[in-house]
């Protein structure tokens, strides 16, 4: 038996082949430096107390000169820096609780990760051998999390034939055999390098940090590009616009037609409709509704102004440029910048294309479902109301009435308000306005995930309610 002195435990260690590592225990035991499920060959204490190691575990250097890391090396730590309470692994973003590789830069791995990212920046393929290809219908199947992700670019497995190895990495296997170097047209001063993006630096392209996997980077000129970014299709089609988009590289910063800010370097162009948008703006939702508004809100990429009384956007206020897309109402002087309208999943969700023209959607403004007469300042006089059988006359004259309560808020009647001539009935003329429907944010059935705005309805106390758990 092979025996071998090992940093990190006081007694001589010894190579176990299968039959021996079972005879040694019930075979199933944990690494002490991984943590993972020691199988044969492995090394086990002399003094049988207990400590195992996976061979490559054991192998494993105290300080590990990294391809992907070429600035300083990996030092191999029993525990995390003392700075710490937890570190996550900077490729599987898993935490790790035992023998770590750290550099100074603040970058963490677990030995089998440096170890297996150390193998592909070396081509050495033969770790990969006992790789089997999976079917991508692997990646539905899990539960989410990290299980549905490429380690290397961290994009759906889903997308690509991917590797699923025994020890728990999932590839894709174009980003298992990615290029070292490249030349790229969006820097054209050096090549670009593969490796980890350990400044947390945000890419040239698409102006996202991107903390885990790998990014192509210049270090001499502080530039990262994504692992996509770098590689975009050349034409993409779209089912919400007429016509495929081109890709266009670009020296020059531009503005996206789209959404009316700035891009960089890689642009899609319709030369059809003359327009250029980023890549993630090609497969804008057409049609949303949102928590801020009752109706619907159709993406347009001009709008005339003359449409409009304000330009100031609902959400932030700032003033939208119409040269440029956004989101707006067709029936109402209601305008938001794309960005805006689409800040955060929970205030917006998207109208299926089968839907489209389903007006139903579109909830009702008004409580006053008909005027009969109007006065001269262009005011209802006379109504119908939802709320009531008969018509409902407008009065400002309190003292014909004494001292009445509103029958929708319940407060005592002011100013203007409704009556009926041919019963005890009144309403303030704010709550004789009030829409039937209401959209309100954030909310949530009890029970229920929250899954986009759903209506309130008015009810007789000038209440809303939700229309599915009457909160």
């Amino acid at each position: 038996m092979e025996e071998l002195k090992n940093y990190g435990h006081q007694h001589p260690l010894l190579m176990l082949n299968e039959e021996q590592l079972l005879g040694n225990g019930n075979g199933v035991v944990d690494c002490s430096r991984c943590g993972g499920k020691v199988s044969a060959p492995c090394f086990s204490c002399v003094d049988c107390c207990g400590f195992y190691l996976h061979k490559t575990c054991a192998e494993a250097p105290l300080e590990l000169n990294h391809p992907f890391h070429r600035h300083h090396p990996l030092v191999l730590l029993q525990n995390p820096p003392s700075s710490y309470t937890r570190s996550v692994c900077d490729f599987c973003d898993e935490t790790c609780e035992k023998f770590i590789y750290h550099c100074s830069c603040g970058l963490d791995f677990h030995i089998k990760c440096a170890l297996f990212t150390f193998n592909i920046a070396e081509r050495n393929l033969k770790e990969l051998e006992h790789v089997a290809l999976e079917d991508p219908s692997f990646s539905s199947e899990n539960d989410g999390g990290n299980l549905c992700k490429c380690f290397v670019c961290w994009e759906p497995l889903a997308m690509y034939t991917y590797f699923s190895l025994d020890c728990g990495f999932n590839l894709h296997k174009k980003c298992a055999e990615l290029p070292l170097k490249m030349d790229h047209l969006c820097h054209r001063k050096h090549p670009l390098v593969l490796q980890f993006n350990s400044e947390r630096r945000a890419c040239k392209v698409c102006q996202v940090t991107q903390r885990r996997g790998f990014v192509y980077g210049c270090s001499p000129c502080e530039l990262a590009i994504h692992i996509d970014c770098a590689s975009p299709l050349p034409v993409i089609e779209d089912k919400n616009h007429q016509h495929p988009f081109t890709l266009f590289w670009r020296q020059n910063p531009f503005i996206c037609d789209a959404c009316g800010t700035g891009g960089h370097h890689v642009a899609y162009t319709c030369g059809t409709c003359s327009i250029m948008v980023h890549k993630k703006c090609i497969s804008l939702p057409r049609i949303i509704r949102h928590s801020y508004h009752i109706h619907r809100l159709f993406h347009k990429y001009l709008i005339h102004k003359e449409y409009f009384e304000s330009l100031n956007c609902v959400w932030c206020h700032e003033v939208v440029d119409t040269e440029y897309g956004s989101y707006f109402c067709v029936d109402c002087n209601v305008i938001f910048h794309v960005n805006c309208a689409l800040h955060g999943k929970g205030w917006y969700c998207i109208v299926s294309q089968e839907n489209e023209d389903d007006k139903s959607l579109d909830i009702p403004v008004n409580s006053i479902t008909k005027v009969l007469e109007r006065n001269d300042a262009g005011e209802a006089t006379v109504i119908e109301h939802c709320k009531h059988k008969h018509y409902l006359m407008l009065s400002d004259k309190m003292r014909e009435h004494g001292d009445k309560c509103c029958d929708g808020c319940l407060l005592l009647i002011s100013a203007k308000f409704y009556h009926c001539l041919r019963c005890d009935f009144f309403l303030h003329k704010s709550c004789a306005e009030l829409p039937k429907k209401k959209l309100f944010p954030k909310h949530s059935c009890y029970g229920k995930p929250f899954s986009g705005p759903k209506p309130f309805i008015l009810t007789s106390d000038c209440m809303f309610k939700c229309v599915l758990c009457r909160a």
